[in-house]
């Protein structure tokens, strides 16, 4: 342990929880940025005991994590990261990594439709990430016949030639991928399902999320402001079906941030308690998106999500899935501001799917 210690400093994770975050969800306190980084950095090095790390990330979980230690936890990971930039500058479509399985991913479909429409869109999850491990991003992919067990090199390349690209974990994250087993045997989910999304392998200046509560936007908004290593310029999130960038039906809220939005008044907040940020509320049936949840359930995410993809681009449907899959590549073209609005964005989309520019999209991919 002295040389552990003399490698990584003077704050094992043991000892942090005896003097600052084991003491149980009320009393524990925060770790300083010093800390955090500290603390990761072993993580990352596997130098904790399973046990001392498994009572780690729970700590972590029940007293809940600051913007802060979020920011050191981000920085220690993108210092690891394989980064590759497309020439064009995408919009980071960050979902949760382990996925859904009740309802429809819409994303590839609304990436595809975004980029035909001239909004280039970047994606990214591993392969049945922990703790759900259900499909995601790549599973779709997969099923479409699109190669996703890239390079980050050839997934920049892929975002400049069709204008929608994946990234995929194991490849640009490979720190985080290495933790695979040991989230794995947590059951619950730790800091790490949240700092994974935040990865932007593709270097975007947007970023665009989901989220359950309002509370949780401003702390991810939050995060990338701490965040030495992240220099957005802007970051939009919604309320989203199963935690995932796809908005759910119905009375939906959004938040906003602008980099440049509290620059105007001196020492005003940059983050989410600041000009810079702004929340506001959608009625998705005003923007043809008149459904339920349950009308995007499917029996096989996977699978039904490819098959899906493949006949909304051709515009072969006119139903839920449609209009739930242009309101969402209105979101992605309004979020790197192509459009003023969300309904002009989403007439763009409508366009896109109308032409046949959607479905070159993916036959492009195709063969990619």
């Amino acid at each position: 342990m002295a040389q552990a210690t003399q490698e990584f400093g003077e704050w094992p994770l043991k000892r942090l929880m005896t003097e600052v975050c084991g003491s149980g969800h009320k009393s524990a306190d925060d770790l300083t940025r010093a800390q955090a980084t500290e603390a990761f950095e072993r993580i990352l090095a596997d130098e904790p005991d399973p046990t001392t790390l498994g009572a780690f990330w729970l700590a972590n979980r029940w007293k809940r994590n600051t913007p802060e230690e979020l920011g050191a936890y981000v920085d220690v990971m993108c210092e690891r990261v394989e980064y590759a930039e497309p020439d064009v500058d995408p919009v980071d479509c960050g979902a949760n990594y382990d996925g859904k399985g009740r309802t429809a991913i819409l994303g590839v479909a609304a990436g595809a439709v975004a980029a035909a429409a001239g909004t280039p869109v970047v994606v990214h999850s591993g392969d049945r990430v922990p703790t759900q491990k259900q499909d995601a991003y790549k599973h779709v992919l997969d099923e479409l016949g699109v190669h996703t067990e890239l390079t980050p090199a050839d997934s920049a390349d892929m975002v400049d030639e069709t204008g929608f690209g994946f990234y995929y974990q194991p490849a640009f994250n490979p720190a985080i991928d290495d933790l695979f087993d040991r989230r794995d045997q947590m059951g619950v989910r730790t800091f790490v399902n949240t700092i994974e999304t935040l990865a932007n392998p593709a270097g975007a200046s947007v970023h665009l999320g989901s989220f359950y509560h309002l509370a949780f936007a401003k702390k991810v908004v939050d995060t990338f402001v701490e965040s030495e290593f992240h220099d957005l310029d802007r970051v939009l999130m919604f309320q989203g079906m199963e935690g995932y960038d796809d908005v759910r039906p119905g009375y939906t809220k959004v938040a906003e941030w602008d980099a440049a939005g509290g620059s105007d008044g001196e020492g005003d907040d940059p983050g989410s308690d600041g000009a810079s940020f702004d929340d506001f509320e959608i009625e998705t049936a005003e923007y043809g998106m008149d459904l339920e949840e349950a009308d995007l359930a499917v029996d096989d995410v996977a699978v039904d999500s490819a098959r899906i993809t493949e006949e909304v681009l051709a515009g072969e449907r006119d139903d839920a899935f449609a209009d739930a899959v242009a309101v969402n590549a209105a979101l992605r073209i309004y979020a790197r501001e192509d459009a003023d609005s969300i309904e002009e964005g989403l007439a763009a989309a409508r366009e896109a799917i109308d032409d046949g520019s959607a479905t070159n999209v993916l036959e492009e991919l195709r063969a990619f």
